[in-house]
């Protein structure tokens, strides 16, 4: 139960009090749990897009936005927004790894950020209403797997940092299960094609991977949070077709 909320805490704005001591493994351990979580956080998505259906596309899309945002707080984009600041122009890794510690925000990170959340906003609008429910699902539990993996094939970028423990103590374990359980409610929701929207998803997040290892050497929270952001939009995409 600790691990599972370790992830709730970490993944959501729900003020979640751990009253047993934690180690620094448990936030590895934590991983399994990320799309678990994924999942309610879908779920809760679904359900305000049920319970706003009636109103034109546009409105009901906006909502499931700022909702999502609103449960996160918003903690994904902030990273995407460092990462954009950090990797855009051809800097050395000690310069981009200042700029994304900055908590200001840049010109490339707005442009980012507002980037992606159009075009969120636009494949929503544009989704099938029979299918709108099971795409908001799986773009939830996707983009919390791919965290998990993206910790799990990658090097902490810094010397210490809020996403240190969670990539140092990733397992083949934690990665195993997570992926079981991800694969294994996309072809419940999704059938046969399930498998291949996630083979299609995962090629942005192996090349976000490939170029952060690039670029830093490795995962920091903010790119890891900028993976999650990119597999959503990547989910999303393929289940409009």
């Amino acid at each position: 139960m600790r691990h599972f909320l370790i992830a709730l805490q970490f993944l959501t704005i729900l003020p979640i009090k751990i009253k047993s001591e934690m180690k620094k493994e448990d936030f590895g351990r934590s991983l399994v749990y990320f799309p678990v979580i994924g999942m309610l956080i879908g779920l809760a998505l679904c359900m305000v897009a049920s319970l706003f259906g009636f109103l034109p596309n546009l409105v009901t899309a906006a909502l499931i936005i700022i909702s999502s945002v609103a449960i996160t707080g918003g903690i994904h984009l902030d990273g995407l927004a460092d990462t954009c600041d950090g990797f855009y122009g051809h800097k050395p890794k000690e310069k981009i790894l200042e700029i994304m510690r900055d908590s200001r925000i840049g010109v490339m990170g707005v442009a980012g950020v507002v980037s992606l959340l159009l075009l969120k906003f636009t494949l929503i609008v544009s989704m099938p209403k029979d299918v709108l429910l099971k795409s908001l699902l799986m773009m939830a539990v996707f983009g919390r797997w791919s965290q998990v993996l993206a910790c799990f094939v990658s090097q902490y970028a810094r010397q210490e940092g809020s996403g240190k423990n969670f990539v140092k103590y990733a397992t083949i374990r934690e990665f195993l299960i997570a992926s079981a359980f991800t694969v294994g409610l996309s072809i419940l929701l999704l059938g046969p094609k399930g498998i291949l929207f996630l083979v299609l998803s995962s090629l942005s997040v192996f090349i976000f991977i490939w170029y952060a290892k690039k670029k830093i050497g490795g995962m920091t929270g903010d790119t890891i949070g900028a993976v999650n952001e990119i597999a959503e939009s990547a989910m999303l995409i393929c289940c409009i077709f």
